[in-house]
């Protein structure tokens, strides 16, 4: 019996957004990498995102170990881009502890 060795693509897809998924799934690359660098095993990985198979998992794993210098960098990518949009919501949204003491005067009030 002979093995049939084959290269197999990493179960990564780039979505409408530019942002990478992992498997037939909405979880984001992010996610699962950010995940392993915090210990966490293939295997807890699944039980946090049920979408995801094992193997999916594990070969993103792999290519994360393999290509660490790129998916850094997308990585660091994907939070400038966090952070970007993070301070656009500030600039347009107002500033809650203001709205919060309001509030808190008024059921102060209301007591």
């Amino acid at each position: 019996m002979s093995l049939t060795l084959e290269r197999e693509m990493p179960p990564l897809f780039e979505d409408s957004t530019g942002a990478i998924r992992v498997g037939n799934s909405r979880v984001l690359l992010e996610l699962v990498i950010r995940a392993f660098q915090d210990g966490a095993s293939a295997e807890s990985i699944v039980q946090r995102y049920s979408t995801l198979s094992l193997s999916d998992v594990y070969t993103t794993i792999g290519y994360y170990l393999r290509h660490q210098d790129a998916v850094e960098a997308y990585l660091n990518l994907r939070e400038q881009l966090a952070e970007s949009v993070h301070q656009r919501l500030l600039s347009v949204q107002p500033d809650l502890s203001v709205i919060r003491s309001r509030l808190l005067s008024q059921q102060k009030q209301n007591l």
